[in-house]
């Protein structure tokens, strides 16, 4: 007997889909455990697996397209059985249209696909045709917003609203890490560190030692979080992702490196899961890499900090009276106002920049 699949809930956040990839094409047989398709959370793309020997008969949201949980996601049953009645059942959706607005659209060769009716139930009207074809006669291309898209502005809105948000500003002289680093990768056969693996153990030892930062507001409470589990900040083609790196205080530098490049090449090949995602306690987002000196970041929720790292850049500075050439980057916290105070944020910096100036304490 036919069966409903309807697109599932992948995540205790998850509102709507988006269809990335089908595995499989309607009439193909289908066996327990075979991916069907990789469908686009507000978290991640996820493989969806078929529970049970079946045949593909009907498919109900076409790649790209996105769709609310419980929508039609796929109808599987028999070979050759008959589903008239199950799709009549899930009634598809019909275009409402004035019999001026189709006119109007047939002449000008709009598909009504194309158009959100604005008159009675959702109909068609004859401004809802002008109204695209001006829109559509002007000289830009337009992209719909992909469903990442669409997830990070909401959250970014969210975070901005929710939290009052206020920047500290730091720079701090990288001379004695360049030297570091430069030492750590003479090894041929070890991975190579990079400078955002020893910022990201630097960070989560500084908040060992300010210990507030590691928090999280709730409407009764303020969390103070005993794992340090710091998101890494991962830009991509369609938008930016923040998978988590775990018990940061807790690893070697290398077993940090290898973590956050194992993340980010999942990241880029769209294959993190649901909990590469979840649990992070504090931030750090590196711009540095794309030649940007300085920046301020949006809180990532529910962190009470987010820290933005830029660029290393080799200027005049004065040490012990004099000037010489070193090299520094500029550092900005941004935290959120209700639960870290000026001083605590500016602790958490002083701790810092100590650690990076006398990096050798990082690997103590």
């Amino acid at each position: 007997m036919a069966e409903v699949i309807l697109m599932p809930r992948l995540s205790d956040t998850m509102e709507e889909g988006t269809v990335v990839k089908w595995h499989k094409n309607i009439g193909d047989q289908i066996l327990e455990g075979d991916i069907l398709a990789e469908i686009e959370t507000d978290k991640a793309i996820q493989e969806f697996e078929a529970e049970y020997n079946s045949t593909l008969l009907y498919i109900g949201i076409k790649e790209g397209e996105s769709a609310p949980v419980n929508s039609l996601l796929a109808i599987l049953g028999s070979e050759h059985e008959d589903i008239s009645s199950l799709l009549k059942e899930r009634n598809e959706k019909k275009i409402f249209v004035s019999p001026l607005a189709k006119k109007i659209a047939f002449d000008k060769g709009i598909s009504l696909d194309q158009i959100k009716g604005t008159g009675n139930n959702g109909r068609i009207i004859k401004k809802d045709i002008e109204k695209y074809y001006k829109k559509n006669k002007l000289n830009y291309n337009e992209v719909d917003h992909s469903h990442m898209r669409k997830i990070i502005s909401k959250r970014l809105i969210n975070s901005k609203i929710e939290s009052p948000h206020y920047s500290l500003f730091i720079e701090i002289i990288m001379d004695n890490l360049i030297k570091l680093r430069n030492s750590l990768n003479e090894k041929k056969n070890l991975n190579k560190i990079s400078f955002n693996d020893l910022i990201v153990k630097a960070s989560a030892i500084a908040i060992k030692e300010n210990t507030k930062i590691n928090s999280s507001w709730t409407e009764k409470s303020i969390l103070y979080h005993n794992n340090i589990n710091i998101g890494i900040a991962v830009a991509l083609e369609d938008g930016l992702i923040v998978p988590v790196i775990n018990n940061v205080d807790k690893k070697s530098l290398r077993q940090i490196s290898f973590d956050i490049k194992e993340k980010v090449i999942k990241a880029k090949k769209n294959k993190l899961q649901y909990n590469d995602l979840e649990g992070s306690t504090f931030t750090v987002s590196n711009l540095g890499m794309f030649g940007i000196d300085s920046f301020t970041s949006i809180i990532n929720q529910p962190n009470s900090c987010i820290l933005s790292v830029g660029s290393i850049k080799k200027k005049p500075i004065i040490n012990n009276d004099k000037i010489v050439i070193g090299n520094t980057t500029k550092f900005t916290l941004t935290c959120d106002h209700r639960i870290i105070d000026g001083a605590v944020g500016s602790d958490y910096l002083k701790s810092l920049k100590n650690l990076l100036q006398k990096p050798l304490n990082i690997l103590i």
